[in-house]
């Protein structure tokens, strides 16, 4: 199976049902379809191969889930980038992966521009908006698309082994990977999941997530597979305007993370009829024990789902809901369909109560990092069977007696802040870019709401440079869920014998 074929399928039987809502719009699986297939047949005229890649540089519109979908049937690979991504990221991020078609937003005409001359591989732009004044750069519009290209499907050019998207994270090196999905990944991990949240048609999904956010991507692609509607919004930051959409679209599923329900947790629930909810999800970093047993006693009836995993396997565990009262710590067992276990320093397996990094194997563990095989071998190594690969997560895990997995802590100095991954080497390189900055330490303190705050400590010249200059450089050169929320200045920071930044000192 193709990831395409996910809105195919539902489209065929059901052609007039909603699909997606959004920006004051409803569109049946009918309407999305045909979208995607003028965009895909505008993308093939202009040259589109199989297994270009193809950046979807957007916010959580309707343009983009459906440019997902297109990008797919064009034989392409999308790349989905989180619109509040700066500059240089975006320019690293096109050239590393060499895109040869960017989509995005008129408001971004100006940053086009400059691409447009960094980038020698980039050859087609689509605006899904017109900007003000008419850009010097030729591009598609997506209005014109819609109305000079045919709804007639495109053939099919690819198989289930060849890629389907790449989606960039931190890495610990300070330059984003591009994990790669390939469309067997991508069916298995959105079958496997629909499977243990048991979806059906009748499920109304909110997603709030960016879809450059796998969290987010998948709610897209599991909703389609299933034939359910997804409602699409751009964040939480008007809580109470979101909770009044569940209660208006009669949304059955709430896909959340720490920082999401910390939130709810502040909030008087009692003005919203909030009854049509089903299930919660969590991911991204564990909810903490009270918050799980305060969630059940606002939301009586509906299933929470505890889950843990990475952009390298998408899902990897998750914790039956029956289950929070006897072990609300867990993160739960495999998910259907794969396998886990949990090693020392030296590739032996370990038992119930000992600490070691956590290993998965199955069909949802992605390809590798893009361009980078020494990266890739060293999260994704041989299996016990020839020619097959396992993911280490860089994650370390204990394991009770039953078998449930309990997340201790990460190897690498990953920070996973608001549900996203943030790599302290790229906010350190960006603070350093700041003139009279000697040295700086980037880290994750606990926080009640974020789980995890970056906190930088910088030493600086004698030169005046303040907390608020640090944070306003941060803020332009950074995406917001990067900027640290903590900024400590310092006359020294700590060392080790060979003098190397000692983090582990700092608090």
């Amino acid at each position: 199976m193709l990831v395409q074929e996910f809105l195919e399928y539902s489209a065929d039987r059901l052609p007039d049902k909603v699909a997606l809502v959004g920006d004051g719009q409803r569109l049946s699986y009918g309407e999305v379809e045909a979208q995607a297939n003028r965009l895909a047949n505008a993308l093939i005229e202009e040259g589109l191969q199989r297994g270009d890649r193809v950046v979807l540089y957007l916010p959580n519109i309707l343009e983009l889930a459906i440019a997902i979908f297109a990008v797919l049937k064009a034989g392409g690979v999308f790349v989905p980038l989180n619109p509040s991504t700066k500059y240089d990221k975006c320019c690293y991020i096109l050239n590393h992966c060499q895109a040869g078609v960017l989509v995005t937003t008129g408001r971004q005409a100006d940053l086009v521009r400059e691409l447009v001359r960094e980038v020698p591989s980039l050859k087609t732009i689509v605006l899904t908006s017109l900007p003000d004044e008419t850009p010097s750069f030729p591009f598609l519009g997506y209005g014109a698309i819609q109305c000079d290209y045919n709804q007639q499907r495109p053939p099919k050019v690819n198989i289930d082994l060849d890629l389907a998207c790449l989606i960039y994270t931190s890495g610990s090196t300070g330059d984003p990977k591009g994990v790669m999905s390939d469309h067997s990944n991508v069916v298995f991990a959105a079958s496997s999941i629909i499977e243990y949240l048991g979806n059906v048609e009748s499920d109304i999904v909110i997603c709030l997530s960016p879809l450059s956010f796998d969290y987010g991507l998948y709610q897209l692609l599991m909703v389609f597979k299933f034939g359910g509607t997804l409602i699409l919004e751009k964040g939480f930051t008007f809580p109470a305007a979101i909770l009044k959409r569940i209660e208006e679209e009669r949304v059955t599923g709430f896909p959340g993370v720490p920082t999401i329900y910390a939130m709810l947790l502040k909030m008087d629930l009692s003005p919203y009829d909030l009854s049509s909810l089903r299930y919660l999800t969590n991911t991204a970093a564990a909810l903490p024990g009270s918050h799980i047993m305060e969630i059940r006693a606002r939301f009586p009836g509906v299933k929470l789902f505890s889950m843990y995993g990475l952009t390298e396997t998408k899902r990897t565990l998750y914790l039956p809901p029956e289950q929070l009262d006897t072990r609300p710590n867990s993160v739960g067992i495999a998910i259907p369909g794969t396998e886990v276990w949990i090693e020392d320093e030296e590739g032996k397996r370990l038992g119930v109560g000992e600490v070691g990094e956590l290993v998965v194997r199955g069909s949802h563990v992605m390809r590798g990092y893009w361009e980078d095989p020494e990266q890739t071998a060293i999260r994704f190594r041989p299996g016990s069977i020839p020619g097959e690969r396992v993911c280490y997560t860089g994650d370390l895990f204990r394991m009770d007696d039953e078998g449930f997995m309990y997340f201790v802590s990460r190897k690498d100095d990953i920070i996973k802040s608001r549900g996203e991954k943030v790599a302290p080497k790229e906010v350190e390189n960006v603070i350093y870019g700041l003139s009279g900055v000697r040295e700086v330490a980037v880290i994750g303190v606990p926080d009640s709401v974020f789980g995890e705050a970056v906190k930088a400590f910088v030493v600086v010249e004698e030169n005046g440079i303040s907390q608020t200059d640090i944070l306003r450089h941060c803020r332009t050169h950074l995406e917001d869920f990067m900027v640290p929320k903590y900024v400590e200045l310092r006359s020294e920071l700590p060392k080790t014998p060979s003098g190397k930044i000692k983090k582990t000192d700092l608090s």
